[in-house]
């Protein structure tokens, strides 16, 4: 069985609701069983959002927070000049997924490139998949 990991990207004070929303979206999208998520990251500006710390711990999936620099260092195929201007990185969703699989994990072990996911709070989640090599 594939392990994969998840890029996770949401404004601030997305619910926790619309978070599972955009995660169960994207696994269904992917045909990837919530057991095979090997872990979860996003960028550090985010490492105190309740809701991405809430549904790491209600799967038990390890989170890592990566600095902008880091995730602006990795090619991925929707670079978003919006989302640098707010973040100092081009990518958070895409990249973090790339990073959490691996060093050097290809651009093309996305399963998922940018999952795009607005709730009923009016917050937005992206959510990334990649395969683990």
């Amino acid at each position: 069985m594939s392990a994969y990991t998840l890029g996770l990207g949401c404004d601030r004070g997305t619910s926790l609701d619309t978070l599972r929303e955009a995660v169960q979206a994207a696994l269904a999208k992917a045909g990837v069983l919530p057991e095979q998520v090997a872990g979860a990251a996003s960028i550090t500006l985010k490492s105190d959002e309740a809701g991405l710390l809430a549904i790491a711990a209600e799967h038990g999936w390890p989170l890592r927070f990566y600095p902008p620099e880091e995730l602006a260092a990795v090619p991925v195929p929707h670079p978003s000049e919006t989302v640098r201007r707010y973040t100092g990185t081009p990518s958070v969703s895409e990249a973090a997924a790339l990073l959490a699989a691996g060093p050097d994990t290809p651009m093309t072990a996305l399963v998922v490139e940018k999952h795009k996911h607005r709730g009923a709070d009016g917050r937005n989640a992206t959510v990334s998949i990649a395969r683990k090599p």
